[in-house]
């Protein structure tokens, strides 16, 4: 019996701690209320995890080990018909992912890319071993994977139990669009998107610009605004799928913070300046003027007001000042069209439509629909549609404005006709008192041409020195422009071919570096008298176009000749015996060849960028050598 009384008391605690062993674990599992997702190389590439997903918001639990000895009924399903929360502080997110069999690498994705903190948990098989912070708080650099979106890789193991817990505080939207991918998936996924976020923003950035160019030339106000106002809506557009974060201000995330409240009544106050010049308000209806500017003013105003509030306030406020305003300016554009302005009906199709996209948004973030998009989606496209209608609504009114003005210039020109008769008539009485003056004005018109004719020649020889190099006594590249504008005149009307030879002196700098600057410039200057004694034609020309490169122009010359005539000038100054203060100095050209017959103005511009072209051939394979530029081998 004593035997027994002791083997009991021995036992009895490790039993003890045996059941509460099973029942911790009991309740632990409780405590995730989920089945984990069973996952196998069979398994879809795209799995939505929403159905997987429960959630405790408990805002006042921060810490990891809170949440998990929360009890089971803290835990509720995700409901994807709940409305969306603005603002949430420690909303926890928890779902489990079992691997049976393989070896399996997934990404989770969440893909709300205004989310200012994530962390995530990550436990396998009960163990916790990663604890992973991200969120447009924290510089877009320390994400795990460089995306706009949120992405987290995960490795599976066989027979590997992964559950992750989600710790999520956000000042905007908790919309959670929770997806496993698998990476080839997700790439093509991502791409495909980007893409059309890009033709989106490029759309919009493009519009934007081409405004604003119109806006200096024209001097247009409406331009201006128009301009401004899509500007706006590129830098909102670009915020919200968090392009601006990623390329714009990386390191700066507190820009996420501020950007909405200051972007949307920016944007906002400059449609309504645009919307007062568009419908021509003021002299249509001063009234309705007098309210956009008032509304224009309180934009603004709320521009420099909306980053000292509370973001999810702030959200609120500007989400019905926008709403109201919009429906306003729909008001204003279809009472105008009404009245049978004709630009008022097309701007309010596009105010409509931006305004049905808010609408829609809104519904989907109350959770009153519920659609297989995202929330801010429907407003994408309203805005991109409004963006485009308003173009259209300016290129309307410049074209009526164009219509006013022709006839304007047109009464212009018949008055002008008229002014004209009466001149000539008055030059006409003008010219029978002219006639006695004339004889006087000739005698000194004579003294005057002599004169002139004494400075024509001065002039001439001044600018015969102004052409000359001063070190190598050839042509300057001043000279040479001149020269090429002319010969190719000559080439395209008389259609003779024209050749361009670009000669440089290989390894110029080496010279210098080792014989002195006097011994490059005698180099120069023996290269230029080499050129000078090749050329004997009177219309070829020598230049000298700029430090060691030299230019030559020689006209009716087709390829064929050219090359010669490169080939000969290259081998006689390899041949050349140059020595400077008893030092030899070993001198090679490399020589660029082009030749054509001009056929336009800008043709001889191109003829001496293919010789440039021909020129740094000649360098890259070798030097001391001679190539003539060819099509084919340009394109390759």
């Amino acid at each position: 019996m004593a035997q027994l009384s002791s083997t009991l008391r021995v036992s009895a605690p490790l039993l003890l701690g045996f059941i509460l062993l099973i029942i911790c674990q009991f309740g632990w599992a409780n405590t995730t209320q989920n089945v984990p997702l069973r996952l196998t190389s069979s398994s879809i590439t795209k799995i939505d995890l929403q159905d997987w997903i429960y959630i405790n918001h408990s805002p006042n639990i921060s810490q990891l080990t809170k949440v998990l000895e929360q009890a089971p009924s803290a835990w509720k399903k995700f409901d994807t018909a709940q409305p969306q929360h603005i603002g949430v502080k420690n909303y926890w997110v928890t779902f489990s992912i079992y691997n049976p069999e393989d070896y399996l690498s997934r990404i989770i994705a969440i893909d709300n890319p205004l989310l200012d903190s994530i962390v995530i948990y990550h436990f396998i098989n009960g163990e916790l071993v990663s604890a992973q912070q991200m969120g447009d708080s924290l510089p877009f650099k320390q994400r795990p994977l460089l995306s706009n979106i949120f992405l987290y890789p995960v490795e599976f193991q066989p027979g590997d139990t992964h559950k992750f817990y989600i710790k999520i505080d956000s000042l905007g939207s908790i919309n959670l669009p929770l997806v496993l991918w698998s990476s080839n998936d997700l790439t093509q996924v991502i791409e495909t998107k980007n893409l059309y976020i890009g033709l989106q923003i490029g759309l919009l950035t493009a519009i934007s610009l081409f405004s604003f160019f119109i806006a200096l030339a024209s001097r247009s106000f409406s331009y201006s605004y128009y301009s401004a106002y899509v500007l706006g809506l590129t830098i909102l557009t670009a915020s919200i799928h968090g392009v601006s974060f990623r390329y714009l201000w990386p390191q700066w995330p507190i820009m996420q913070q501020y950007i909405f409240s200051i972007i949307i009544p920016l944007t906002l106050g400059f449609s309504l300046m645009f919307t007062e010049k568009a419908l021509q308000l003021k002299y249509h209806n001063l009234k309705m003027l007098r309210i956009c500017r008032v509304m224009a003013v309180i934009a603004f105003l709320l521009a420099i007001i909306m980053p000292f509030l509370h973001y999810s306030s702030a959200l609120y406020i500007l989400v019905f000042v926008v709403l109201t305003m919009s429906t306003i300016l729909v008001a204003f554009s279809l009472i105008q069209a009404f009245i049978g302005q004709r630009n008022a009906t097309l701007y309010a199709v596009g105010r409509i439509a931006l305004l049905l996209g808010c609408i829609i948004t809104g519904l989907l973030y109350v959770g009153i629909i519920n659609l297989d998009v995202a929330p801010q989606i429907p407003t994408m496209i309203g805005l991109t549609f409004e963006v485009v209608t308003m173009a259209a609504v300016l290129a309307l009114r410049y074209n009526d404005e164009r219509k006013a003005k022709f006839k304007i210039q047109q009464q212009a020109l018949e008055q002008a006709q008229r002014i004209r008769e009466v001149r000539e008539e008055a030059l006409h009485a003008e010219a029978e008192n002219s006639e006695k003056l004339e004889q006087m004005v000739q005698e000194r018109t004579l003294e005057l041409e002599i004169t002139l004719r004494e400075l024509n020649e001065v002039n001439q020889k001044l600018t015969e020195q102004n052409t000359i190099d001063s070190l190598t006594g050839v042509k300057n590249r001043s000279a040479f422009d001149r020269r090429l504008i002319a010969e190719g005149r000559i080439s395209r009307r008389q259609q003779t071919p024209m050749a361009l030879l670009m000669v440089d002196i290989d390894k110029f700098k080496s010279i210098n570096d080792q014989y002195g600057h006097l011994a490059g410039d005698h180099s120069i200057q023996t290269i230029a008298q080499v050129l000078s004694d090749i050329l004997k034609r009177p219309t070829d020309l020598v230049s000298r176009f700029g430090g060691e490169e030299f230019a030559i122009i020689l006209p009716s010359t087709d390829a064929e000749g050219a090359q010669q005539v490169a080939e000969q000038i290259r081998q006689t100054i390899s041949e050349q015996e140059i020595t400077h203060n008893g030092q030899h100095i070993p001198l090679t050209v490399s020589i660029g060849v082009s030749a054509d017959i001009i056929d336009s103005d800008e043709h001889p511009m191109l003829l001496l960028e293919q010789a440039d072209k021909a020129l740094y051939q000649a360098k890259r394979s070798g030097r001391n050598k001679v190539c003539y530029y060819a099509l084919k081998a340009d394109q390759i």
